[in-house]
């Protein structure tokens, strides 16, 4: 039977929250507002730009407002990212070894897809993922499964024989909510801040595909 394996982005690709972070700051500050990095790591990583606004402007941000301030935001992120970007160490290295075994994989990311292309042109990832989602893509974000329950139907493999790669509360939740099999990338997060793991990693370093896709036959 046919398996997969499916990729956030930010934090399991590339540790891009700090990044988000300093984009953020320098959102918030032309507002004369200050988070701190904990209120970050609490409500923004992992989380949709729409939860992310709400919570800090203490009210509901959507329509038209939440695609003004998103753009804004995110175009500050790519301003900030475009020279710094890097895989988390190993990751290519997996990514080319899964295709070389014929494994089927995706990325499904609450990302804005203009960060997606960025971060997947300069990688090369396009001609290496059979799905590609981005927050565009999907109507329910993080932790609803929405987004890994559509790559599974892009790859034609079933839930249950999916694996993927997270690092937050929300994604790794959204993982779980759709029958997969998901491992812990610890780049933004310990283990006791995400919801239980069936693998945990640091990198990708080392890390040997079938003791992976062992997860989906509880081997």
């Amino acid at each position: 039977m046919q398996k997969a394996i499916i990729f956030d982005m930010d934090g399991v690709i590339c540790h891009t929250n700090p990044f988000h972070s300093l984009a953020f700051k320098s959102f918030f500050e032309k507002r004369d507002m200050f988070p701190t990095e904990e209120e970050f790591a609490q409500h923004m990583y992992g989380k949709s730009n729409s939860y992310i606004m709400s919570h800090f402007f203490e009210r509901k941000i959507e329509g038209e407002e939440l695609l003004q301030l998103e753009d804004e935001k995110e175009s500050l992120f790519r301003e900030i990212y475009k020279n710094e970007i890097d895989p988390i160490a190993g990751y290519l290295e997996f990514l080319i070894e899964l295709k070389a075994n014929g494994i089927v994989t995706g990325v499904a990311t609450s990302a804005p897809l203009a960060n997606l292309e960025l971060i997947g042109n300069k990688l090369n990832l396009f001609d290496k993922m059979e799905s590609v989602l981005a927050s565009e893509h999907v109507t329910k974000h993080k932790p609803d499964p929405e987004v890994y329950l559509k790559s599974a139907r892009n790859l034609k493999v079933h839930p249950s024989q999916c694996v993927v790669f997270e690092d937050s509360y929300s994604g790794v939740t959204a993982a779980i909510n759709a029958g997969m099999k998901v491992v812990g990338v610890l780049s933004s997060h310990s283990k006791k801040e995400l919801p239980i793991c069936d693998l945990y990693i640091e990198n990708y370093i080392g890390l040997n595909i079938d003791s992976v896709l062992s997860l989906i036959s509880g081997k």
